[in-house]
């Protein structure tokens, strides 16, 4: 069975952990924190049976998913026999480059060294590294048990077998990879988001909508079509003649918005005390956690609703 070592064991290399072990790997979980992969475990464990109910395991029960984490002693057990680390530590650069050191010191020549940083770029914690071409990014979305998206993302010396391995590693564990071709800052997933907040705050600070009203737009208007194809093939799809004949008929309308799109309104300012009253007046701060909860339960319930239609259109 193929060992992947998932190093830290916070939220997002707990959400690891479960992903690779549903996909039929070993896991060896490590944090150099006393206790903190035990919790871990003991967290996974609850979350299990939840993915169990919508069928999310592949088939498998959630002991036997449970059963392929193991906990780690040492940073050196967890990498012995490993193909592939999943580093999971802090947004911190310096942080970073030390844990890379240590993995490219332990880690067998042939392991992938791959990190979850959402911001850092993989040649910042990699170019003083020997063997640097074997480093760079999986970025998931968070948790990637239940959003399959993971961008792989290469520093400009990581080479092309380590980036279409990672690739293959994804898409083996139910992932899906975005494999891009160069870095920059904010990979793809968070350059798109960006640019949809920042407009988002644009028409609320310029008191063209309300809060709530731009979420609407999203979530009772554009997401329903996003969360089962991209925009380019939402606009191939929204003429008659596919993308081109989209764009000779409408790119008159995003050229006219576009010069209004270029002024970033400061996040922090007063708009900010308008969203979080909107928010806390919707949702009281004391019940972020159960919201959270039952985000994720419609989360897994969609992902079930997706393979069940990719099944039944497929079929």
């Amino acid at each position: 069975m193929t060992k992947i070592a998932v190093i830290g064991s916070g939220l997002i290399g707990r959400a690891w952990a479960i992903t690779f072990a549903r996909g039929g790997y070993e896991v060896a979980l490590y944090d150099r924190e006393d206790g903190a992969p035990a919790a871990a475990r003991q967290y996974i464990a609850s979350v299990l049976p939840s993915l169990a109910e919508f069928d999310l395991l592949g088939g498998d029960q959630p002991d036997d998913v449970l059963g392929r984490i193991a906990i780690a002693a040492s940073l050196a057990e967890a990498l012995d026999g490993a193909t592939h680390v999943q580093e999971n530590t802090p947004e911190n650069l310096e942080i970073k480059r030390g844990v890379f050191s240590e993995l490219e010191r332990l880690a067998g020549p042939d392991t992938i060294l791959a990190s979850s940083t959402s911001a850092i770029l993989p040649s910042a914690f990699s170019e003083h590294l020997k063997t640097r071409e074997r480093c760079l990014v999986a970025h998931p979305i968070n948790p990637p048990y239940l959003v399959p998206a993971v961008e792989i993302v290469p520093s400009p010396w990581t080479s092309a077998e380590a980036s279409q391995r990672t690739a293959t590693l994804m898409r083996d564990a139910g992932q899906s990879p975005i494999v891009m071709k160069n870095e920059i800052d904010g990979f793809v997933m968070n350059r798109m988001q960006g640019a949809l907040l920042d407009e988002a705050f644009r028409l609320v600070s310029d008191g063209y909508a309300s809060p709530e009203d731009v979420d609407i737009g999203i979530r009772e208007g554009l997401a329903l079509r996003w969360s089962f194809m991209g925009p380019f093939e939402t606009i191939d799809l929204n003429a008659p003649q596919g993308v081109r004949d989209y764009v000779q008929r409408y790119k008159g309308i995003y050229q006219t918005i576009g010069p209004s799109q270029q002024r970033r309104v400061d996040w922090t300012g007063p708009v900010l005390d308008t969203i979080e009253a909107d928010r806390r007046a919707r949702l009281p701060a004391d019940q972020l956690g159960d919201r959270q909860a039952w985000r994720d339960r419609r989360l897994m319930a969609l992902a079930a609703h997706k393979r069940q239609s990719d099944h039944d259109t497929n079929s």
